[in-house]
């Protein structure tokens, strides 16, 4: 759901409260729609993130850690140039809409005392991060030309004006009773007719008042008698006194576990099987409720464009892959040419040149006769002559064709792995690794190590139930390196079979390796594989060796190993295993 202005509001008197007189230490710029602003006070460090991001725009503190981009964006240099070091002197709302203020005192180029307004315009896909000193704007996130808008530009230079108003009265600033006369006027449900007709909430809370004040009865609001309108006004204002004493922050789940709604009451809407979690504050139920939404969509921004040229290869060696079985396809028919050849060596005395074509007896096929096309341009000798050279060329090719074949199987199969590489990457580190890797296999020409030198990632790490550690690789390089080097002999390997995941190893120390533990870290190897989803019961077929009966064929891939003694078991991984192993 969008952030509405009540919620807003209560978010940013914490904001107030907690940050005010607070030091801006560090800014940057994590991904292109986000602010991370480090800020001090006396006795604390807090980080305060500001997201312009259309399906997640809010502004809250934040706990999570960012990975910051080696080269800082423009606008990123800007605010750094004009806020770091400046003081928060206050946080302020604008009336009934979703922009929050906040007043820095900053240090100019000359050395003066200036006043500088950040401004987080939080409106949906028109969310945006605006800089305005003494009225006018120093710069925007996302400018807004004439093109764009006829209404209101964002520009530097330009003075800065708030967004037009909805013609709606906002929800906590009218009477209820002028909320219901408007709202009575509608010919629709209770609800629907309240979010038409008032501004300032969603709606889940034009929901929450109707259902509060009818017992989830669903009525049309023109059809309200005098007493149920006395009843949807005595809602709406225990809504708003709810607000007034500081509010509720609670979140709303489903009964799959996504979170599906946020709000500053106690929800009554909801039957028993969605859960209602209370939050310690706004702050902190935004946070969490966007948490792992937003990183998915963080990772998903970065790796874009390495995913397209990673599936842009994949399609492009299967298109050669399939271009190579027709050509072998088409090859088999070369003993056609060897027929041809040898038949009309033994008539050439029946042959003239300039003949088109001629029909002989086929002795290979019970004396049927056979017609042969000629070239009119050879003599009938230099003809069959042709037809040998051809059939030769068609013999080599396949004979290079079933090599070319096999290299093709092995790219197919090792871009597939990259490509699950990338889907399953934790951050701008680990797409470094495998550009890196893409690089050194030739596929990446252009690739250039950042001068700023990443410490490379470590394994995995798990410690199963009967307290062996077992180790998972991230990539394939770091597959490599887990299975030939790190593992060693009596080591246990686990692999999901014929699909591209992660090598998983549990670390024997010479001992004798219990099931419990065999069992985790097959489940393991299915977790890590392109082949799992969560939820879904099915059965993963995983091979697992000792490390000693694994080898890697001269040229092969990353990642890409042998094996001929295993055992394959069936395994349904449970949910939670990972994180209940990380714990131990």
């Amino acid at each position: 759901m969008a952030l509405d202005a009540a919620t807003l509001a209560l978010t940013a008197a914490e904001l107030k409260a907690t940050l005010t007189d607070a030091k801006i230490a560090k800014l940057f710029e994590p991904t292109r729609d986000e602010l991370v602003l480090t800020l001090r006070t006396r006795t604390d460090t807090y980080a305060l993130l500001l997201s312009a991001r259309s399906g997640s725009a809010r502004v809250c503190l934040t706990e999570e850690s960012f990975e910051n981009p080696e080269t800082p964006p423009s606008f990123c240099m800007l605010m750094r140039k004009h806020l770091t070091g400046g003081r928060l002197l206050d946080v302020h709302m604008e009336p009934g809409d979703r922009i929050v203020y906040f007043d820095f005192q900053c240090t100019n180029e000359m050395g003066d005392l200036v006043r500088n307004t950040l401004c987080a315009e939080l409106m949906g896909r028109y969310s945006n991060l605006v800089l305005v000193q003494n009225g006018k704007i120093i710069d925007a996130l996302k400018r807004v030309d004439f093109e764009d808008s006829d209404v209101r530009q964002l520009l530097p230079g330009l003075p800065y004006t708030t967004p037009p108003k909805p013609a709606r009265p906002d929800f906590l600033l009218v009477s209820a009773a002028s909320i219901v006369s408007a709202a009575c006027e509608r010919d629709l449900p209770v609800a629907d007719a309240l979010n038409k007709t008032v501004a300032g909430v969603g709606p889940v809370v034009c929901r929450e008042a109707a259902w509060r004040a009818f017992d989830g009865e669903h009525l049309i609001a023109n059809e309200l008698t005098g007493e149920q309108k006395r009843r949807l006004m005595a809602s709406i204002d225990e809504l708003k006194e709810i607000h007034e004493n500081g509010g509720c922050p609670c979140s709303i789940t489903d009964p799959s576990g996504k979170p599906i709604e946020y709000t500053f009451f106690r929800p009554q809407q909801y039957g028993e099987k969605y859960r209602i979690k209370e939050w310690p504050s706004f702050n902190a139920m935004l946070e969490g409720y966007y948490a792992e939404k937003d990183r998915t969509e963080r990772l998903r921004t970065k790796s874009k464009e390495l995913h397209k040229a990673v599936h842009n290869m994949y399609e492009r060696a299967v298109r050669k892959q399939a271009a190579r079985q027709e050509e072998l396809a088409a090859s088999g028919k070369s003993e056609k040419l060897r027929l041809y050849g040898e038949l009309l060596s033994a008539n050439l005395y029946l042959a003239q040149k300039g003949m088109k074509s001629i029909t002989v007896p086929n002795w290979y096929d019970e004396g049927k006769e056979v017609t042969i096309p000629l070239d009119l341009r050879f003599t009938p000798s230099q003809n069959a002559q042709n037809f040998f050279k051809n059939y030769k060329k068609k013999q080599t090719a396949a004979r290079m064709l079933v090599d070319l074949l096999a290299e093709g199987e092995k790219e197919i199969a090792y871009l597939e792995t990259v490509l699950y590489e990338v889907e399953s990457a934790s951050g701008e580190a680990a797409l470094n690794e495998i550009r890196a890797e893409l690089k050194s296999q030739g596929y990446l020409k252009y690739y250039k190590q950042r001068d700023k030198r990443q410490k490379p990632a470590d394994f995995l790490r798990f410690t199963s139930t009967d307290g062996f550690e077992i180790l998972v690789g991230r990539n394939n390089a770091q597959n490599d390196k887990l299975t030939l080097h790190t593992a060693r002999g009596k080591d246990l390997w686990f692999h999901v079979q014929k699909a591209p995941g992660s090598h998983v190893v549990v670390m024997s120390r010479g001992e004798e390796i219990p099931d419990t533990t065999r069992q985790e870290a097959a489940e393991l190897a299915v977790i890590y594989s392109s082949t799992y989803k969560a939820g879904t019961g099915a059965k993963v077929a995983v091979d697992t060796t000792e490390v000693k009966n694994i080898w890697k064929a001269s040229g092969a891939k990353p990642g890409m190993v042998l094996y001929e003694v295993y055992t394959t078991v069936y395994i349904t991984p449970r949910d939670g295993l990972a994180e209940q192993l990380k714990k131990k």
